[in-house]
């Protein structure tokens, strides 16, 4: 397949002009389907940032054809089993990470997100999966996805961005202290390749994949999960597709059964819309990705002008340069934890003018220069 520009270097893949989507992850084995509403029941309260899950049907299942003790596991990674038997659990993303992080120390496998990721279905997603299915194009199937399941927050972002021909549809970890932040990327990009495949067909595979993960020692689970080639060491996930597609009729779609699901989504955000911390995270991680984040283009977004958006701030003890800081600290330190990619390409994708800047600014947040961090963080 035709390789996509960016794959020549890590640049930037940030979003043009649409608003960023909170992933809600729910599993299902493949081929089941899931009563719409049941993995939006428990939905989680404004402000945490967690993965709905449906462990027992997902992660034990997985866990087991791997030839682990699911109840094991989970105890070691500090989690109560009972998770396991219900399919309305809500893990924060810390103890979700854990799970993964132990999940693959006891299985041996280092792609165990990836694994996870494959098991993901469009029915798992409840409300919003049935909304997809009856959208009238899979462009508006994606931006009905990231237009309502941004209620359910995870401490992931994603967004969708359509030019020149060519579409990328990205999704990157903003909650601080992630360190996973790989396996869940792995794990959204697998799973945004079967709702891609659930909604234009079976046989559907992106030109190409973008990780932000070093070259694994094994590439073939990954090749034989997208049917693509996968570029390892760039800055977000994505999976890079026509923008073509986007057009694409969904066989099947009721306009009526659309609308309705719509409205119950509408009345579901009034109740469980993120707090003003956490939409803030969100909107900073996919700006900081286009390197020219400011509080005044971040008030915009959030409807507010720039002297409120301080004022809020304020009244929470901090400032948006120190909060802007904080992101472009995960950010980096992601990186840096993850991937290859040089310290230089790095500060260009934060929108530092050049790399001595981003060294100072680097040694500044963690006390440590970014080749001392990676030298010491290295996963």
């Amino acid at each position: 397949m035709a390789s996509h520009p960016r794959s020549a270097t890590p640049a930037p893949i940030g979003p043009v002009g649409l608003c960023p989507l909170v992933w809600g992850f729910g599993f299902l084995p493949e081929g089941e389907h899931a009563p719409e509403v049941s993995l939006l029941a428990a939905a989680p309260q404004s402000g945490q940032d967690s993965f709905q899950l449906g462990v027992a049907r997902a992660f034990a299942p997985l866990l087991e054809d791997l030839g682990a003790d699911p109840d094991r596991v989970i105890r070691i990674a500090g989690l109560d089993p009972a998770l396991l038997t219900d399919p309305n659990a809500v893990l924060s993303l810390g103890a979700f990470c854990a799970l993964i992080a132990r999940s693959g120390a006891c299985t041996g496998c280092p792609h165990f997100g990836l694994l996870l990721g494959q098991r993901i279905q469009l029915p798992a997603l409840g409300l919003v999966g049935g909304l997809m299915r009856h959208s009238e194009t899979v462009g508006q199937a994606l931006h009905n996805l990231i237009r309502h399941v941004e209620t359910h927050s995870v401490g992931a972002t994603t967004a969708l961005n359509a030019q020149d021909g060519t579409a990328v549809w990205n999704c990157a970890v903003y909650e601080p202290g992630t360190d996973c932040a790989d396996q869940v990327a792995d794990a959204a990009a697998a799973a945004g390749t079967n709702l891609l495949r659930a909604l234009c067909g079976a046989d559907w595979s992106p030109e190409e994949v973008l990780l932000p993960r070093a070259v694994p020692g094994d590439e073939a689970p990954y090749r034989a999960a997208f049917g693509a080639p996968v570029r390892f060491n760039r800055e977000a996930a994505a999976l890079v597709f026509p923008a073509s597609q986007l057009d694409q009729p969904i066989p099947g779609a009721d306009p009526e059964r659309a609308r309705v699901l719509r409205q119950i989504l509408r009345d579901q955000a009034r109740l469980s819309a993120p707090d003003f911390t956490t939409r803030l995270r969100q909107l900073l991680r996919t700006e900081l990705m286009q390197g020219g984040c400011t509080a005044e283009k971040v008030a915009g977004r959030l409807s507010m002008h720039r002297r409120t958006l301080a004022r809020r701030l304020s009244a929470e003890g901090t400032a948006f340069s120190v909060v802007a800081d904080q992101g472009r600290f995960e950010i980096a330190r992601q990186l840096i934890d993850h991937t290859d990619i040089p310290f230089a390409h790095i500060a260009a994708a934060l929108g530092f003018s050049e790399a001595s800047a981003f060294t100072r600014a680097f040694r500044r947040w963690s006390g440590e220069s970014p080749s001392a961090w990676r030298a010491g963080h290295r996963r």
